[in-house]
């Protein structure tokens, strides 16, 4: 299969030459044995002759001229009773060929001209911006505006107090570098952790390191107190909600959180930016550190004008409990510094300028005084719908959010300007004549940097009609942060990624598919596909409440100026991608996948892989119930069972899907009722399948989490768990021994197996769509 060549050459931003796509499995397209140059589509000439050019000059007779009319219009009334796909244009060739990165460059230039945090008037400008371009490109636009908790900063300070040394008052500031102006800008929102309570603390000062729960049982090995304490702890491993929750389990007062050079820095040995891509020791990581999803006054309902709405108080609100602050490098130094006591481990080393760094406590010592202000204001989310010709009421949604901590030229402008650039060359399709057989629906988020809150808002007010229609959903957070391709989906989309990626070539290298760097990349004969447990992004609500397959793609991992000053257009240009190649091939992949899921006759999921994945979950957690010594009663088997029948469905549909495509080619004629009516029942399978490992009682202690498969790391909300209800009540079982006290938390993991039992079931029986 040959790959799209998108041609971005050196002198302007963008050149490129005619290439045509080849066969997809499903898309209908024209089948071809290598990529040829563009030339306007010619009629199939019929079979046993052919007839000279009447173009080149010279008169034709009129016995020639009568004859050409008659086989044209021979040809004509063939081609009408021929299926559609074989006179259809290429909708995906004409898509690529379409993407300029000098449009997705103008367009990131211009949404990241200001800071634009959730709930500011600049953010409303960005909102306008996605809505009038929806408009400009000929899609149906709209907006929709909830009311919702939102915080921000009105007072801090840090002051660092030790014996025998003058006080030190912490900078808490990001100082502006020569080179680049975005970083003078006025309008830059303090640093801060959004939703972190007011308070005041003071206290010694303990280090430990990443924050993860492990890290505090280290601590508790090694003698150190935590209890009454002030923590500081290194960005990097783990969510930082987590950090600061993990903190205060352990009895600690407040929590301060830097980004190590070791991690943030490359161990300085390539300087900071301007000079490079790192981030410079001023360079702070702002966030959130609310630990739950969606608007944390409306859990599980939509925060509307009139909605109910918790107390700040409430513990359904499940707000941060201590005092905490984002710091620098910079201002870690000191303080670290300060500390004495036993030596880090050292893998707890990092790379500021100390012989080593020490646990405390103390004698450093912090005064932390920190204001908040709670508020409850206005979010907007902005959508374009593109409605389908065959199947409006089925619905694929791309969505990207659009808020950022500063200026977001990666997080996450870089999808939104992908995104705009898909709305532009959508419409263009549009102009030419292309219709979607199943609805588009183009989503831009708010307040994503908050707690996920705008998409999670209208997905819970939406979900009944979701869970009737939804396609999947494709998100793009930040599309681009440097080289190298990565993913997240749900199992059955993976064979439709790859076969995309495979068309695609790799930005940072023409002479190979995107799929082979990404193969590469992985160490492996296989892509490594991550799965979407963690509430790391908008396809959270989708995902893990909805249960609506979901995707994540994007280039460049983690990247060094996150949620800081200095993620801006000028770090995009020097740095993240300066030519926009990897703009285009994220953009490219993201629309080929939307116009195979709303193109194709039957919805390109393949279940076998998702089946298989369960088994080897299930073998997971049969190993982990033996190394734990749990009693002999604890059994696998009902799960182990309900995968089988799982498999066994799979089966069986592909027997439907080959039995179903051979008709479709034995009927001359596309509108044969008993066909299309074949066709929407088997894509109704498909598409809710997913519902199916939906539980309503959800996780044991994370609730709105509905889905049983997939669900967010205990302690670390980033991290992905399979069959996390099991995997909980393990982990509870064995954190205190396995005496007879025990007893009924061992029963619980036998009730979370048989859950997990019996939605996998309800899956089998969904793909089979017959009543028992």
């Amino acid at each position: 299969m040959q790959c799209l060549v998108l041609r971005t050459l050196p002198g302007s931003l963008l050149r490129r030459e005619g290439y045509r796509i080849i066969q997809v499995s499903g898309s209908g397209v024209d089948d071809r044995e290598e990529a040829m140059p563009l030339r306007p589509n010619s009629l199939p000439l019929p079979a046993g002759g052919t007839f000279k050019s009447c173009w080149s000059g010279n008169f034709c007779s009129a016995g020639t001229l009568a004859m050409t009319v008659i086989i044209v219009l021979l040809m004509h009334s063939c081609l009408d009773s021929w299926p559609a796909s074989s006179h259809k244009k290429n909708w995906q060739q004409i898509f690529v060929e379409s993407i300029d990165n000098n449009s997705i460059s103008n367009h990131l230039k211009q949404i990241t001209k200001e800071p634009h945090v959730a709930g500011t008037s600049e953010n409303f400008k960005t909102a306008d911006y996605v809505e009038s371009n929806f408009k400009t490109y000929g899609l149906n636009a709209h907006h929709k505006d909830y009311n919702v908790l939102l915080t921000y900063p009105l007072h801090r300070s840090v002051v660092l107090t030790q014996p025998n040394h003058e006080p030190i008052k912490l900078l808490l500031n990001e100082e502006a570098v020569a080179g680049d102006p975005y970083s003078n800008n006025s309008n830059i929102i303090p640093t801060f952790h959004a939703y972190a309570p007011s308070g005041n603390a003071s206290a010694e000062v303990i280090y430990a390191n990443y924050g993860a729960l492990e890290d505090f049982q280290k601590l508790a090995q090694l003698g150190v107190k935590v209890e009454g304490a002030i923590v500081i702890a290194k960005y990097g491993m783990i969510y930082r909600g987590d950090i600061v929750e993990n903190a205060a389990q352990a009895g600690a007062v407040a929590v301060v959180i830097y980004s190590d050079p070791l991690d943030y820095g490359n161990n300085g040995t390539e300087g900071y930016y301007p000079d490079s891509q790192w981030l410079p020791p001023s360079g702070v990581q702002r966030g959130s550190v609310f630990r739950g999803i969606g608007d944390p006054l409306t859990p599980g309902w939509a925060s509307e004008t009139d909605a109910e709405r918790l107390s700040v108080d409430d513990p359904s609100a499940q707000m941060p409990r201590i005092p905490s602050l984002p710091i620098s490098a910079e201002d870690a130094l000191p303080i670290l510094r300060s500390l004495e006591g036993p030596v880090a481990p050292s893998e707890w080393q990092g790379a500021l300028n100390l012989s080593e760094y020490k646990l405390g406590r103390g004698p450093g010592r912090l005064d932390i005084s920190y204001v908040a202000n709670q508020t409850v204001t206005s979010i907007r989310n902005v959508f374009a719908t593109i409605k389908g010709s065959k199947e409006p009421d089925r619905l694929v949604l791309l969505g990207n959010h659009r808020d950022a901590w500063t200026f977001g030229a990666v997080d996450p402008n870089s999808g939104t300007a992908a995104l705009l650039e898909l709305a532009r060359v959508i419409g263009k399709l549009m102009e030419e004549g292309w219709r979607p057989h199943r609805s588009i629906v183009l989503c831009s988020w708010d307040a994503e940097e908050y707690a996920l809150i705008g998409s999670t808002e209208w997905v819970e007010q939406n979900i009944d009609i979701l869970g009737a229609s939804a396609v999947a959903y494709l998100n793009v957070d930040f599309g681009v942060a440097g080289p190298g391709f990565n993913a997240a989906a749900s199992p059955q989309l993976d064979e439709l990624l790859i076969e995309i990626t495979k068309q695609v070539t790799d930005p940072d290298d023409v002479k190979q598919s995107l799929y082979t760097s990404w193969v590469a990349s992985s160490n492996k004969t296989t892509p490594t596909i991550d799965r979407l447990g963690g509430g790391g992004s908008d396809y959270a609500a989708f995902l893990q409440h909805a249960g609506v397959p979901s995707m994540d793609i994007s280039f460049g991992a983690d990247y060094s100026v996150y949620h800081s000053t200095f993620d801006n257009y000028n770090w995009m240009a020097k740095f993240g991608d300066p030519l926009f190649r990897r703009h285009v091939s994220v953009t490219s992949v993201w629309g080929l996948l939307a116009l195979r899921l709303a193109d194709d006759k039957v919805l390109p999921m393949k279940y076998e892989k998702y089946a298989s994945e369960l088994y080897s979950y299930a073998l997971a957690i049969n190993s982990g119930l033996s190394s734990s010594e749990a009693p002999k009663s604890i059994t696998v088997a009902p799960l182990f069972s309900a995968i089988k029948d799982l498999h066994l469905s799979t089966y069986q549909l592909t027997d439907e899907l080959n039995i179903l495509e051979q008709e479709g080619l034995e009927k001359l004629s596309e509108l044969s009722s008993d066909l299309l009516y074949s066709r929407r029942e088997l894509n109704d399978r498909l598409l809710r399948a997913e519902r199916a490992f939906l539980d309503s009682d959800g996780i044991p202690g994370a609730s709105w989490y509905k889905h049983l498969v997939y669900g967010p790391v205990p302690n670390d909300n980033y991290g992905s768990l399979s069959f996390p209800a099991i995997w909980g009540t393990i982990h509870e079982a064995t954190g205190n021994g396995n005496s007879a006290l025990n007893a009924t938390k061992w029963a619980a993991v036998q009730h979370e197996v048989y859950r997990s039992a019996r939605v996998t079931r309800r899956a089998s029986l969904v793909l089979r769509g017959k009543l028992t």
